[in-house]
């Protein structure tokens, strides 16, 4: 159901714009005053998911159709004067972009059923609709995205111009939650065959995966470690620095481990990501070594878009949030370089802003 925070809103004479935000899980909307000094949000709601490359046009239309009749009352729909979509998918930078066409075509058949004038329709992507959600909706800089995926862009006249990985998880996508959740069960594997460090995370994502409580590693894990060394594993022989891991456990485990990883998609390892944070807020190595990397990953990210010392970042993704694991270790590196992120939590409020750029230009 929609969420109408002014409960006045009635059929009164003001004009409205709306803001959409439609990613992989959802689409967001946003019923705001059209008025940039008045700043009301009036309501908002949401629908099914919204990544323009992914949705066909059928099914993306109705998850519109789904967000919009909610956010906007049926006595409201004539006074709104601009809608601005922010898509997985789509772009600013291209109107025949394909998830551009497919955005369009499904926002705009969205608006003609439910009798929302769609003369001033905008599309662009999410990441650009994050970028204008910054404070004083900034035209120009640079966009770091780092949630499931991770990637960044260059943005010029609130248009993406240049792109850095966002290659998705078979060919990039470093630095991200897919990528940190990989790299914990790679951890557990390379601690289970005896390659790789003693792990928390082992245990950890054993128990996620629902494996039998008998493969798992017992006890704590001690300070001590093997660096990384090979390491002499004859059968029935515990893995150093792991009392009790004998090798026919730890062959049991990964036989396990692995049929369970490959029986969901690839993305779904991301779900691993929050362990190896809590992994490293009790100081595991391996963990706080994981998520070093990440930063890294992102740095060079950043640093291939050949910012300016003090050019503005502006930033989204749970992973770089006010609790995110790598909000700290990033910001550390990026002023090294003079360079800080600004926040948001997601596009929709940058989407109402160009929404109020598109009624007022």
């Amino acid at each position: 159901m929609g969420n109408y925070l002014n409960h006045e809103l009635g059929d009164g004479p003001g004009a409205l714009v709306i803001g959409l935000d439609a990613g992989g899980t959802r689409t967001r909307a946003l019923l705001a005053a059209a008025s940039a000094t008045d700043g009301r949000v009036l309501g908002e709601a949401v629908g099914g998911p919204g990544n323009a490359m992914t949705v066909p046009v059928p099914q993306l239309t109705e998850h519109l159709v789904e967000a919009l009749a909610r956010v906007v009352p049926e006595e409201a729909r004539t006074r709104v004067v601009a809608v601005t979509g922010g898509f997985a998918g789509a772009t600013a930078a291209s109107a025949q972009d394909p998830g551009t066409v497919k955005a369009r075509t499904a926002l705009t058949e969205a608006l003609r059923r439910l009798g929302i004038p769609s003369d001033r329709v905008g599309v662009c992507s999410d990441i650009e609709a994050a970028f204008a959600a910054a404070p004083g909706t900034p035209s120009d800089g640079l966009a770091l995205v780092a949630g499931t995926g991770a990637v960044a862009l260059r943005v010029t006249a609130r248009r993406a111009t240049t792109t850095v990985d966002g290659d998705g998880w078979l060919l990039g996508d470093e630095g991200s939650g897919f990528w940190i959740g990989r790299s914990a069960v790679r951890a557990a594997l390379r601690m289970a065959d005896g390659r790789g460090r003693p792990t928390v995370l082992a245990a950890w994502v054993g128990r996620t995966l629902g494996l039998p409580v008998d493969v798992l590693p017992k006890g704590g894990i001690p300070s001590y470690d093997h660096g990384g060394t090979d390491l002499p594993s004859g059968t029935g022989t515990p893995a150093p620095g792991v009392p009790g891991w004998e090798r026919a456990r730890r062959e049991d485990f990964r036989r396990h481990l692995l049929p369970a990883v490959m029986a969901d998609p690839p993305i779904r390892l991301a779900r691993f990501a929050p362990l190896v944070a809590e992994a490293a807020a009790e100081k595991d190595a391996v963990a706080l070594a994981i998520l070093a990397e990440a930063a890294d990953h992102l740095l060079e990210t950043v640093r291939a878009l050949e910012p300016r010392p003090g050019e503005r970042i502006v930033a989204t993704g749970g992973l770089l949030g006010p609790a995110g694991p790598l909000t700290a270790p990033l910001a550390e590196r990026l002023h090294a370089h003079d360079l800080s992120l600004d926040w948001v939590a997601d596009g929709c409020p940058g989407a109402v802003a160009l929404a109020r750029l598109a009624h007022t230009s």
